[in-house]
C-alpha cells in the first residue's frame, strides 16, 4: 500500500485499463471516476491517475497480501498493456520474504508488486 501516488500520462484510457487489471490481485479498484482517476483499497484512495507529462523515471511499489497476488499482477501487466520486466522471486538481499515482480506501465514507469510474507 502507498500513501498515495499521482501519475500523469498522456494516455489516459490505456493506463486506467492497465491499472484496473494489474491492481486487482492487490485489492485495488477505480473509486473516482472523474478528470482524476482515483484508485484504493479498504477505504483509501491513494493512487491518482492524470492528463499530463509522464515521467519515465518513476519506480513505485503496490504491496499484496501474498506471492500469488504478486503473480496474477505480474501475469496481467503482460495482457493489459504493459511490459513485464522481471518475473517475480525472492529478493533475499532486501530481505528472507521479499518477493517482487517487476512491470512497465503504458508509459514505461516501472512497476513493483511486493509481498513481504513468507511462502
Amino acid at each position: 500500500m502507498l500513501d498515495h501516488l499521482e501519475i500523469r500520462t498522456r494516455r489516459l484510457a490505456d493506463c486506467v485499463g492497465f491499472y484496473r487489471q494489474v491492481l486487482e490481485p492487490a485489492g485495488y479498484s477505480l473509486v473516482v471516476d472523474g478528470p482524476k482517476k482515483g484508485f484504493g483499497s479498504g477505504g483509501r484512495l491513494d493512487f491518482w491517475i492524470v492528463e499530463g507529462d509522464p515521467s519515465a523515471d518513476v519506480h513505485y511499489a503496490f504491496v499484496t497480501d501474498d506471492r500469488a497476488a504478486v503473480d496474477r499482477a505480474y501475469a496481467m501487466a503482460g495482457d493489459h498493456g504493459g511490459v513485464q520486466e522481471r518475473a517475480p522471486a525472492v529478493l533475499p538481499q532486501i530481505h528472507p520474504y521479499y518477493y517482487a515482480g517487476f512491470a512497465h506501465d503504458p508509459d514505461g514507469r516501472l512497476v513493483e508488486f511486493v509481498s513481504h510474507t513468507e511462502a
